[in-house]
């Protein structure tokens, strides 16, 4: 079986005991989110399979992206070193594709008339949300002049038996080729997949440019040539090993209504595109999972978003500061707000220079903090004791007013215009003259070790 497909990991967790099953009818609306939500209260991020989803015969499964551990099972590494490798990995492209015959996806179609949206259990998450959700899939299409693919996620309302609501949000790669191909007047070909391999959803984040496609940045975590199938209605590759493949067209000088939904920084999104996805095909494997992303403030939602920023932002730091060791977006910053970074300062001036090769990497990132290298970033309350400790806001602080923003929808706090300020912190010690840190005997450390057995 391909190292691209996502059903060897599924077997791994499994083993793990983190995957579990309800096999009493779950609702389709609510009581799928209302239980995740519940369960991360708890700090628990089990990948759950909902075997029974009502008016439905195709099982639901969630939270697989929801820890950073998920991602670093994918890369064959450590949690704690995930965004590491994924900064190593992001800029080893690989711009060829294996096409492969007859892939899995393609057991099972509906083309044309046959095509029905409710045959798939598509969910309502919150009262807020306007209706159902298709939430997980990754929307891919190609630029109508240089022919490059994007793939992204992107919210779907389920509308009709073969239509969707799309939101081109964030105005970047997808609405840029749809802005191309509405201008000639055609529709944009596009297709959807949904249940992948997380390097795949961990690589539709990269920062990549527009006339550069996004599969050679995918190759590049999975260390070889992104396996890739043909659609069969558009003129569009996919990832071989999808779950579901969902065929069509974002229409020309079409619109309408669409939303509100719940985003992940825990507010409601009335804004839209007011996109229309009309489908073209189905196609899904034998005995498929659904993949449903849990929307709002949850991991799942963030912990991908996070983990490319703070891999995008290692990368570009290192270019200039080569002691910079390690960045945290954390989840509590919703992924994107904050950013937390570890250095070996070897010159005053340092951390505010990391603050400001922070703030060029993403404009949604509003706060920058630096703290030396003994203060781990994954950890808010060293972070939190570094600020209490080794910082003068007077003189260590520093605040941008009037920057470009994420908008009043999702960041209340933005004025009118979507402006946000940023601030810059310097948390690190002084080179010289400050008080020693408490440290722990490595030796005893270790030798206590046999003790702790005695505690659980």
């Amino acid at each position: 079986m391909s190292n691209q497909d996502w059903r060897p990991l599924f077997e791994e967790w499994k083993k793990e005991g983190i995957v579990k099953h309800v096999t009493e009818e779950v609702k389709k609306e609510y009581e799928i989110s209302t239980l995740m939500m519940d369960l991360e209260k708890e700090h628990k991020y089990p990948i759950m399979i909902f075997d029974n989803v009502e008016g439905n015969e195709i099982p639901v499964v969630t939270n697989v992206l929801g820890t950073r551990e998920r991602f670093a099972k994918a890369m064959g590494v450590e949690g704690k070193n995930v965004a590491e490798e994924y900064a190593k990995r992001i800029k080893n492209r690989i711009d060829t594709q294996k096409v492969i015959e007859n892939p899995p996806f393609m057991a099972n179609s509906m083309v044309d008339d046959e095509v029905d949206l409710y045959k798939l259990p598509i969910i309502t998450h919150f009262p807020i949300d306007a209706g159902p959700y298709l939430t997980s899939g990754l929307v891919i299409a190609k630029d109508p002049e240089s022919g490059s693919e994007t793939l992204g996620f992107h919210r779907m309302q389920l509308k009709g038996k073969d239509k969707l609501g799309i939101s081109l949000h964030s105005r970047q790669r997808l609405w840029e080729y749809f802005r191309r191909s509405e201008e000639k007047g055609e529709n944009l070909e596009a297709a959807i997949v949904i249940g992948v391999h997380p390097n795949i959803s961990l690589g539709s984040q990269a920062l990549v440019p527009y006339h550069k496609g996004k599969y050679g940045a995918i190759a590049g975590l999975f260390g070889e040539e992104l396996e890739v199938a043909d659609c069969s209605t558009v003129d569009i590759q996919v990832p071989a090993y999808a779950e579901f493949v969902i065929e069509g067209e974002i229409l020309a000088n079409v619109r309408e209504k669409e939303g509100p939904f719940a985003e992940f920084t825990n507010y409601a999104c009335h804004r839209s595109t007011e996109n229309l996805f009309k489908v073209k095909a189905i196609h899904y494997r034998e005995k498929p999972l659904f993949h449903d992303l849990t929307p709002g403030f949850s991991s799942e939602h963030i912990t991908v978003v996070a983990i490319q920023r703070e891999g995008d932002v290692l990368n570009a730091l290192r270019q200039t500061l080569p002691n910079v060791k390690a960045v945290s977006c954390p989840v509590s910053s919703c992924g994107i707000f904050h950013c937390y970074i570890s250095m070996k300062k070897i010159a005053e001036g340092q951390a505010m220079q990391a603050v400001f090769a922070a703030f060029a990497v993403d404009h949604h990132i509003k706060l920058a903090i630096v703290v030396d290298e003994d203060v781990d970033v994954f950890n808010e309350q060293e972070v939190l004791w570094a600020m209490a400790t080794r910082l003068q806001a007077d003189k260590d602080v520093i605040i941008i007013p009037q920057h470009m923003g994420m908008g009043e929808t999702l960041d209340p706090s933005t004025d009118e215009l979507s402006r946000t300020s940023k601030m810059g912190v310097d948390a690190t010690k002084p080179l010289e003259g400050f008080s020693p840190k408490i440290e722990l005997n490595p030796d005893v450390q270790e030798a206590v070790k046999r003790l702790h057995k005695y505690a659980l």
